[in-house]
């Protein structure tokens, strides 16, 4: 066993960041995240990574990008990015294979694979010989479970072969690399990154929970030169083809990690259960012994999850070398993903005090993943944001890059709604029956906590009865954000004093205005009515947000278009609303924005959603359902926005400290009819089931525009309405609870 390294002397624990750089090859088909993301073309994000106080930076020089023939590589891509960094002083820590096969047909399996790697290592020391840190292959166990295990990846095997071969060569060509590297630059360190999560089970799977829980730390084992003839997983390895004489080699010439990076999400826990019948299909699996359920511990394992902390414990027990989270990252709402990075940053910090050696927290990915909802099998364009949400003609920054900012620099966390615990600590993180399991290995459990503590700051909703305000109190509270809602009986937001007076006793430190006027046709008869409603009640609350210091959204319409352009509308095109209502709001957004230029407004469209019985598709769906025909206009066209969407979608801007206007409604535009039309088909109704009907057949009396559709130069935040549609049909057909993922 390979002695442990000196203490290193105290230190501030770090903040890195990192690209998603994968390029997973699936059969034919190669899935580039860094063209997905825009940072192949987009050199100028180094600047705004620098500002976050960023001291490494995990940096992609793919070999599969660069090619097999060092003598023909095109080094000006490199060169530009290398150097950039250099100057901003951040380190770069450079790799080569990020869950791809490579530069070589074979990919993973090719015979080639091992030498090959080292000769592109010892090329990029060469032209970089000032770089010091190096991650040769991500995740090489990982990465040969879903390439030769599960079929997922290329080569897309399916035997402990395969896996044994793909894992083996992965750790050859780290360690022929490294030594190519170190013969041009000795001080060079390999930064070894896997997966680290935990199995648990019941008793009945404790063997297997004990099998995955040796093999979670292949990588290191191997590579450390610890996989002796005791090991647990060394038999599997021999049976399924791994020769001796590889083995034993790691143990007469080890190639032991400076640092080991721990890659931990909250999926990484995982729970297994032989009691089928209470979980999906979706989850069955088995080990040709026992069939069993394989599902993510948080949502089952009445105890939680062992979490960052203590398996960074483990880790640190096991190896005694420094450690580095080098992937934390979370899928979720956007306060979900700061509490995330709040919670390991502590979890290290404790870590450290209890004696390890944890190095720094890693940002992943700073600019956020495409389609890892599917493990990048499906190009779905399903995007989760990062530091800076990459889906404007820009990278726009994110309350994680503030929250990490202010971590790095030791400045204080001043975001009411971190107050609240994450959804993996709450109730709602179950989804199936708890399971009581004791908790194993170093660290303790997390346990469910309370909302936020009383005091804390809230969001307070306005109009509080209305589709748009009982949607943002649903998810407020299944976010965890503590929110008052406000009705019109409770208070006149055309009453300035009232106003003032009642948001000065809520001190929130966010208002959404949902309340207003949304009578169009009666706006016509009723102009006084709706102009109170509309605009001087959003122009009070305007005014006390922005003396109380407040942050403030409020909503706008399409209806502020005339409809005469034969494209979307944007933010910049110029309003010319045809009738009262679309005056009313139009006035409105321009008295806010003079009132309170840090707000945001919201123009938005067509409501949909699971929740409430007054939209069109809901009225669409009632009449097919009682075998009416269905009137719709073909004379008007949307863009259909799905409530959930459009109020996670707020809610996450809001968080960031997004102003000015902002539009936001499903990707798309189709009329009346067309809409109506889908929704029967979808439903499997007939579609002569609806008719097209004139605006007079409809009772319209404001003039609409025949063109009304929105979209965005500043971001298309949402899904296309049809994804939005099949998700609404779905929760409906499903159950009441609602998803923060809707």
């Amino acid at each position: 066993m390979l002695p442990s390294p000196p203490p290193a002397p105290h230190r501030p624990l770090q903040l890195w960041g990192g690209v998603e750089c994968s390029q997973v090859r699936i059969h034919d088909e190669v899935r580039e995240q860094l063209h997905r993301s825009g940072h192949r073309d987009r050199v100028e994000d180094l600047e705004q990574f620098a500002t976050l106080g960023i001291r490494a930076l995990r940096y992609p020089l793919l070999w599969e990008r660069h090619g097999a023939d060092p003598e023909q590589i095109d080094w000006r891509w490199a060169d530009e990015r290398l150097n950039r960094l250099r100057a901003l002083g951040i380190r770069p820590i450079v790799g080569f294979v990020h869950h791809g096969g490579g530069a070589l047909p074979g990919g993973l399996l090719d015979e080639g694979f091992v030498a090959g790697l080292a000769r592109f290592a010892r090329a990029v020391a060469e032209r970089f010989p000032w770089i010091d840190a190096y991650t040769p292959i991500n995740e090489p166990n990982t990465t040969a479970r879903f390439s030769g295990l599960y079929g997922l990846w290329h080569p897309h095997g399916r035997s402990a072969a395969c896996f044994g071969r793909c894992f083996l060569n992965e750790c050859l060509a780290i360690r022929a690399a490294m030594k190519e590297i170190r013969a041009v630059n000795p001080a060079a360190e390999l930064i070894q990154t896997e997966d680290v999560g935990k199995i648990h089970s019941t008793p009945k799977l404790a063997y297997q929970a004990e099998y995955e829980n040796e093999r979670r730390w292949l990588t290191f084992d191997l590579l450390c030169g610890r996989i002796d003839r005791d090991h647990l997983v060394r038999d599997h390895l021999l049976h399924s083809g791994v020769p001796e004489a590889d083995l034993e080699s790691f143990n007469d010439d080890p190639c032991p990690p400076d640092i080991l990076g721990m890659n931990y999400y909250v999926t990484g826990e995982r729970f297994l259960d032989e009691r089928l019948e209470r979980y999906p299909r979706r989850t069955h699996g088995g080990n040709g012994r026992d069939a069993y359920a394989d599902v993510d511990a948080v949502r089952v394992r009445a105890e939680g999850l062992v979490g960052a902390e203590g398996l960074m414990r483990e880790l640190w027990e096991r190896f005694r070398r420094p450690i580095a989270l080098t992937e934390v990252q979370l899928a979720c709402t956007r306060e979900e993903q700061a509490r995330w990075v709040v919670e390991i940053w502590r979890g290290a910090e404790a870590a450290r005090a209890a004696g390890a050696d944890i190095r720094a927290v890693t940002l992943w990915s700073l600019l956020g993943a495409y389609d890892w909802d599917s493990l990048l099998l499906h190009a779905r364009g399903r995007y989760e944001s990062g530091a800076f949400d990459v889906r404007g003609p820009r990278p726009r920054r994110t309350a994680v890059a503030t929250i990490a900012e202010a971590l790095a620099k030791n400045l204080p966390l001043d975001a009411p709604w971190l107050a609240s615990p994450g959804w993996w600590r709450r109730p709602v993180r179950l989804e199936y029956p708890p399971v009581a399991a004791p908790v194993t290995g170093a660290g303790t459990a997390f346990r469910d906590e309370p909302p936020a503590p009383a005091g804390t700051p809230p969001l307070v909703v306005l109009g509080a009865r209305g589709t748009l305000g009982r949607a943002f109190l649903r998810l407020c509270e299944l976010r965890g954000l503590p929110a008052i809602g406000l009705l019109r009986s409770n208070l006149d937001l055309a009453d300035a004093a009232a106003v003032r007076l009642t948001l000065e006793a809520l001190r929130p430190w966010a208002v959404v205005n949902c309340a207003g006027y949304v009578r169009v046709d009666e706006a016509e008869r009723d102009e006084t009515t709706c102009r109170r409603e509309n605009t001087t009640s959003a122009a009070n609350v305007a005014t006390a947000c922005a003396e109380l210091g407040a942050k403030l959204a409020t909503f706008s319409s399409d209806l502020v278009f005339d409809g005469a352009s034969d494209r979307a509308c944007v933010e910049s095109s110029a309003p010319a609303p045809l009738n009262v209502y679309g005056r009313s709001k139009l006035e409105a957004e321009q008295r806010v924005a003079a009132l309170h230029p840090a707000a945001l407004i919201v123009r938005t469209s067509a409501f949909f959603g699971p929740w409430d019985d007054h939209n069109f598709a809901a009225h669409v769906l009632r009449a097919l359902n009682a075998g009416r025909r269905v009137p719709a206009s073909t004379e008007c066209i949307v863009s259909p926005t799905y409530v959930p969407e459009l109020v996670n979608a707020t809610l996450d801007l809001l968080i960031d400290g997004a102003h000015g206007l902002w539009h936001l409604a499903n990707g798309g535009a189709v009329s009346w009819f067309a809409w109506a039309q889908a929704i029967a088909r979808a439903v499997n109704a007939p579609l002569d089931r609806v008719r097209s009907a004139t605006p007079a057949e409809l009772g319209w009396v404001a003039p609409r525009p025949r063109l009304c559709a929105l979209a965005s130069e500043r971001g298309a935040l949402l899904s296309s309405w049809e994804e939005a549609l099949e998700r609404c049909l779905a929760a409906l057909a499903a159950e009441p609870r609602a998803s923060i993922a809707a």
